[in-house]
């Protein structure tokens, strides 16, 4: 299904199409302290529509994943990487889409802390 999202001011906003059947919260030391719950998708079903100027990048551990957020407000509504096959994939921060009720979702805990 289609979403739109953003940051909370709204300087970077982008179109997402992703399943949320399967979403997860995750444990590591960022994640647990940022408290989003991750949806995943191909690259090719992300569009940034706008903010590009906007995004600051911050890495950590492996620096295999591109945390993005808004240099504004400091909102990280989605961060790039490769998946373990290669694929190119986007994790989108499932609060941070439009019309989504996330009480209704189940999301799956990941132990990225032991990894």
């Amino acid at each position: 299904m289609q979403y739109r999202g953003s940051c909370h001011c709204k300087a970077v906003s982008f179109t997402v199409d992703v399943d949320l059947a399967n979403p997860i919260t995750c444990n590591c030391s960022y994640c647990q302290r940022r408290g989003s719950i991750l949806a995943f998708t191909p690259e090719q079903n992300f569009s940034l529509e706008s903010g590009k100027d906007k995004l600051t990048e911050y890495r950590f551990n492996t620096n295999k994943i591109e945390h993005l957020f808004c240099s504004v407000c400091g909102m990280e509504s989605f961060s790039q990487g490769e998946a373990p096959d290669g694929r190119r994939m986007v994790a989108v921060n499932v609060r941070c889409l439009e019309d989504v009720d996330v009480s209704s979702l189940n999301p799956t805990m990941v132990d990225g802390r032991s990894r």
